[in-house]
């Protein structure tokens, strides 16, 4: 069975395995204060709000996608337009508010001459990192569902100070956001819904309904990502912190370091493996495999940091 673990806290329906979790391809997250997400809908006759409250010390988190879910060097790359502090700096124990981990968007070229192009704000209090999102993407829209791309209204609120919890909480069919980008847009879980039956609970990477970047839309127009790829054709920088779980961990790459310096870095791997067909109900097509490698994440897909704070890489 894949991951499906949230190593800092439950986002819904606790049971076994990771909070985001990719079949292959797995990030884990731990947490003590609840985070949070809300989205209230453009359109009038489809209001929605929704706050989404993560118990406290859950567990990893980890995302369902193929082991080659991030992918090295996508052509035609998007320039980012340099990384720029999008609010204010603040400090929290010592530790300045994130802003500058989420890229200036100005000069991407957007989903498409109709499009909106995207906006994503950063923000701290003393406690919380705060995120508002349009939920556009940066590069060309490739339609790979029959939904439309439209404009959200995303604000995503989570800890500071993450705290890794006593046990993972389980996120298998779990659906809806587990996390977010640092361009904005929401991280679904590995998994699709119950519709088609023929492919249930499937893996969207290995039933390819996922574009270039590892997203598509959902009924609400809503863009969002199963899998990430740390290229910049997909607005995400290389080696950096591509996103956040919704229990306040970061969210890094493949690539980890390996000393504080980072002067020594290694490809994170994940350890599950494919032991059957994820078509449908994938959790049921993944194992974990321990192996005792540096670079081999846990069972969240996440791993202890060289300066000793936890986070999911992205493999």
């Amino acid at each position: 069975m894949q991951e499906t673990l949230l190593c800092g806290g439950s986002l819904r329906q606790p049971e076994s395995p990771p909070l985001i979790d990719w079949p292959g391809n797995h990030l884990v997250g731990r947490y003590a204060p609840p985070g949070r997400w809300s989205r209230t809908g453009k359109k009038a006759e489809r209001p929605f709000q929704r706050s989404l409250t993560l118990p406290r010390d859950n567990g990893p988190m980890h995302r369902l996608a193929p082991l080659s879910l991030l992918v090295a060097g996508l052509g035609s790359a998007v320039a980012l337009g340099g990384l720029a502090v999008a609010g204010q700096v603040s400090t929290q124990n010592g530790k300045r508010c994130p802003t500058a981990t989420f890229p200036n968007l100005a000069g991407v070229s957007g989903a498409g001459a109709s499009y909106a192009k995207p906006r994503v704000k950063a923000t701290c209090s003393n406690t919380q990192l705060i995120v508002t999102s349009n939920g556009m993407i940066g590069y060309r829209f490739v339609p790979k569902t029959p939904n439309a791309l439209a404009e959200q209204d995303w604000k995503w609120t989570v800890t500071r100070t993450p705290k890794v919890a006593t046990k993972p909480t389980s996120i298998r069919n779990v659906l809806g956001t587990l996390g977010f980008t640092v361009t904005g847009l929401p991280i679904y879980g590995p998994t699709e819904g119950p519709v088609p039956a023929n492919e249930a609970f499937g893996d969207p990477v290995y039933n390819g309904i996922l574009d270039s970047c590892g997203g598509h839309t959902g009924p609400g127009a809503e863009y969002h990502n199963h899998a990430l790829h740390s290229v910049l054709a997909c607005n995400l920088k290389p080696g950096a912190v591509v996103g956040y779980a919704l229990d306040g961990f970061p969210i890094y790459g493949p690539t980890g370091c390996l000393n504080t310096s980072c002067t020594r870095t290694a490809t994170m791997r994940s350890g599950y493996v494919k032991t059957g067909n994820p078509k449908a109900n994938s959790w049921n097509a993944y194992a974990y495999r321990a192996t005792g490698a540096t670079n081999v994440l846990d069972k969240c897909n996440g791993r202890i940091e060289p300066d000793g704070s936890y986070g999911y890489h992205a493999t």
